[in-house]
């Protein structure tokens, strides 16, 4: 199943939806290049992971790269929504203690600081 992925705003928060496989190749240079667009206008991404059935090491790389480029440029990237599998695969792998996770995208966006609007 192919990488679906869809972007909303939650205030000031950007979600990255996926649904699908998040893979070597296609599908993971997809996901890198939607979440590295909107980290050009965006510094608080979070990540909806409800819909991915799988993914491979490939994925979890991609994740990680991704975390690296938002915090290099001063943003922040949270994972919501995770499957059982996903996160299996991010405690077998310990990225479980370097992405903060929340069971909701909600819970997801009210976790980054509120920003005062000018």
């Amino acid at each position: 199943m192919a990488l679906k992925i869809s972007t909303h705003e939650a205030g000031v928060v950007t979600v990255v939806s996926c649904s699908g496989r998040i893979v070597f190749g296609e599908e993971a240079a997809d996901l890198r290049d939607v979440v590295k667009g909107v980290l050009a206008r965006a510094k608080q991404i979070v990540i909806d992971l409800s819909g991915v059935s799988y993914i491979d090491s490939g994925g979890l790389g991609t994740l990680v790269g991704l975390y690296t480029s938002a915090r290099n440029q001063g943003g922040e990237i949270k994972l919501s929504n995770l499957t059982q599998r996903v996160h299996d695969q991010l405690q077998i792998t310990k990225l479980i203690t370097v992405f903060e996770c929340y069971d909701n995208e909600q819970a997801a966006v009210n976790a980054f600081p509120r920003r005062a609007t000018a």
